[in-house]
């Protein structure tokens, strides 16, 4: 469990980024699609040169043209994209550039995805309604878990973020309204726990 790779998504303050930082995350998404928790390209851009090189900056885009992430990716300068939506296989063909990482965000309904069919880095399984805190059934005997490096978003907090790592064996978690004091406004305190917990043997 000490190594399992933490994502902490939709910062939108300085504060927020570097308890994230402090607290030992893996990774910092910024929100770039429409929702509670959206930022602008400046925005991204001056939180994201506060994240340490070895913390992976995340931009989460859904249903955007590839014309648009890539804009967006380069005004900012993340180094991840995260696909948030019904892309297919063209989209992440289209934003493969050196040095960029691209995630790959499904809802975990039926068969389990496979790592690399779009030409991901990684992927991320999330409850249907994202970035709703809706947990799913991830305890479920008939949730078959997919093959390599895939991380494990909906519904997670402090409370249950040990368990859900222990039970899917994900290489990773991610969360968002988990760490939240109010829709769109984290708690360093959350942040904190959660990435404790999460880190917890």
């Amino acid at each position: 469990m000490s190594d399992l790779f933490v994502k902490i998504c939709g910062l939108r303050t300085a504060r927020d980024v570097d308890t994230c930082a402090e607290a030992g995350a893996d990774a910092v998404g910024f929100v770039f699609a429409s929702g509670a928790r959206t930022v602008d390209a400046a925005t991204a851009r001056r939180l994201a040169a506060r994240v340490p090189s070895h913390v992976l900056t995340v931009g989460v885009f859904r249903d955007q043209s590839p014309r648009e992430v890539r804009r967006l990716t380069e005004e900012s300068g993340i180094n991840t994209v995260q696909l948030h939506g019904d892309e297919g296989p063209e989209h992440y063909e289209a934003l493969r550039a050196p040095g960029r990482r691209l995630i790959r965000a499904t809802a975990a309904t039926g068969a389990p995805p496979t790592l690399g069919d779009f030409g991901e880095d990684l992927l991320l399984l999330d409850a249907p309604d994202p970035g709703s805190g809706t947990p799913w059934n991830w305890a479920s005997p008939a949730f078959v878990a997919p093959a390599g490096r895939w991380l494990l978003a909906g519904g997670l907090h402090p409370g249950n973020v040990r368990h859900a790592a222990e039970v899917t064996g994900a290489w990773g978690v991610d969360v968002s309204s988990g760490v939240e004091s109010e829709r769109g406004v984290k708690s360093g305190e959350l942040i904190r726990s959660f990435i404790a917990a999460a880190r917890s043997a």
